[in-house]
């Protein structure tokens, strides 16, 4: 049965797989050094880091998608980046974010993306992992959601805390621990609960398990197949980023994606739940 999990999950990826890759012109992308050293950064500011896994035919475990958006290593057209349903596009594409930055990071982080909220103090900071990295993407983000993994990053004069340092964390993409495991414990380190949403197939069975340990508040996460595109995320941040109910939250990333995947909002909110 296991190994039917991410063949069904990749199959409704299939049928949710509308967007055409987006047809704007790419950003001139600017190479940015890492900072370093930086002792301090502006805890009043929230910051959501979000963990993209690049949707990739050939290095995961999915049933292939169409070769423009399933090339792992391609950002413009990929599934969960570049397309119209993809992070980067969509918030692009937001009257509630504007974009301030877009730069490369490495080899394995093939672009980096910072947004600023129009309303509130708030940032986003969206990483986008080359697909045959899933697992490196996947163990970031438990390493941040406990506190082991942290830095910063400046953006028009402000220090912005990232990865542990941040108020939420998010992680989009196909559910790699449905194909491998890990051998690490993302045990707390710091005593700080930090909020996730798991935009993945059965993520709350298959984070849920290394997830504990981190004591991170799982506001958004599947009990089933899902299509992890942009816009749940989306209208989730909304209510976010006004300090609403988890089960606010919910009902805002159920009704989204009720509108794009076209099923009822009573099915959506089965989908997604909030809470261990």
């Amino acid at each position: 049965m296991k190994r039917l999990f991410p063949v069904l999950c990749c199959f409704i990826y299939l049928l949710a797989c509308r967007d055409q890759a987006s047809a704007n012109q790419p950003l001139p992308v600017e190479v940015v050094p890492k900072i370093a050293n930086v002792p301090t950064f502006d805890s009043g500011i929230k910051t959501i880091h979000i963990f993209v896994a690049l949707c990739d035919n050939k290095y995961q475990g999915i049933v292939p998608v169409p070769v423009r958006i399933g090339n792992g290593q391609d950002l413009n057209n990929n599934l969960y980046w570049g397309c119209g349903g993809g992070v980067r596009s969509y918030f692009k594409n937001s009257k509630d974010w504007v974009l301030l930055k877009r730069y490369f990071v490495d080899s394995i982080r093939l672009e980096r993306i910072v947004f600023k909220n129009k309303s509130e103090n708030c940032y986003i900071v969206a990483d986008a992992y080359d697909g045959r990295y899933i697992k490196k993407c996947t163990v970031d983000f438990f390493s941040s959601a406990s506190g082991q993994q942290k830095d910063t990053i400046q953006i028009n004069g402000k220090v912005l805390g990232i990865n542990g340092n941040s108020k939420a964390l998010a992680y989009i993409g196909h559910d790699g621990l449905m194909d491998f495991g890990l051998n690490e414990r993302f045990v707390n380190i710091d005593g700080k609960t930090r909020d996730v949403f798991i935009l993945s197939c059965v993520s709350k069975r298959f984070f849920g398990q290394y997830l504990i340990d981190t004591k991170a508040n799982p506001l958004i996460w599947s009990t089933g197949l899902m299509a992890p595109e942009a816009y749940t995320l989306h209208d989730a941040l909304e209510g976010y980023v006004k300090n609403e109910s988890p089960e606010r939250i919910r009902t805002r990333a159920a009704k989204a994606y009720a509108k794009y995947q076209r099923c009822s909002e009573n099915a959506a909110k089965n989908l997604l739940v909030t809470g261990y």
